[in-house]
């Protein structure tokens, strides 16, 4: 079921969001080469517990994880993309890392995801991060009322196609608000004009992500974290937008 959000309703999540921006821009920050991903995990924490936010991770247990996950974010290293379970691994010179984190503040969720390169930027990495990024704000400009959600992952689809990148259709964006995965789904591919019209007080999670060669996904022991099938590294690019009167809106910038 669709769920559409009042103004008022936004506006808390867009205080979410901005939390969820500031923990992110601190935790990528500090993913320098040395930096162990259980230091970065209990960051999180912290600032979880100081903000008085409920983690939308913490005890989470879909159908496609081995339940229940037990850390408030999740951090994907060079060849994992999603899903990143955190555990002992110190981060070196040139890896890629992917942090997606979800909170809820006072009943109302915000969901972003960045990419960042650690220490030294392989040049392939570095265009695999803009890629998505680009895809994302493609999607944004996309996001308007009266569109389509075929139209927000046609705009999608196109960056990664005008660069060369494979599109998995797995896993992608969705609604939220309540909570952290409501209907509809947003492929991070598709056909412009078809699926559900967008309007006013839709809030979506939109997260474009894919990998240098590969589409195809293959999971850790862990029974989390989904690594590229190939090997080659990933990245994953997410904002909580909502489409309002005026267009669309990005909930998680920092102020």
């Amino acid at each position: 079921m669709i769920t559409l959000k009042t103004p008022r309703e936004i506006e808390k999540m867009a205080a979410t969001g901005r939390f969820v921006a500031r923990t992110l821009a601190e935790l990528a920050q500090a993913a320098e080469p040395g930096v162990n991903l259980l230091d970065l995990e209990r960051r999180a924490r912290k600032r979880v517990e100081q903000a008085g936010a409920v983690s939308c991770y913490w005890d989470y247990a879909p159908s496609f994880g081995r339940g229940p996950f037990r850390n408030v974010i999740c951090l994907s290293v060079n060849d994992a993309v999603l899903h990143g379970l955190p555990h002992d691994y110190t981060l070196r010179d040139g890896d890629l890392l992917s942090l997606d984190f979800a909170v809820s503040i006072d009943g109302w969720v915000a969901d972003a995801a960045v990419s960042v390169a650690v220490g030294t930027a392989a040049e392939q990495d570095a265009r695999l991060i803009a890629s998505t990024r680009a895809a994302l704000d493609a999607a944004v400009a996309a996001a308007v009322p009266g569109a389509r959600i075929g139209d927000v992952s046609a705009a999608i689809g196109a960056v990664a196609a005008a660069q060369g990148y494979p599109v998995n259709t797995q896993f992608g964006g969705h609604g939220l608000g309540r909570t952290m995965h409501e209907d509809p789904h947003v492929p991070n591919t598709g056909r412009a004009g078809r699926g559900y019209q967008l309007r006013p007080g839709l809030t979506l999670a939109i997260e474009p992500w894919w990998s240098a060669a590969c589409g195809d996904l293959a999971t850790d022991p862990d029974g989390w974290t989904l690594r590229i099938a190939d090997g080659s590294h990933g990245a994953h690019t997410e904002h909580t937008v909502a489409i309002t009167e005026d267009g669309p809106r990005v909930l998680t910038l920092p102020e």
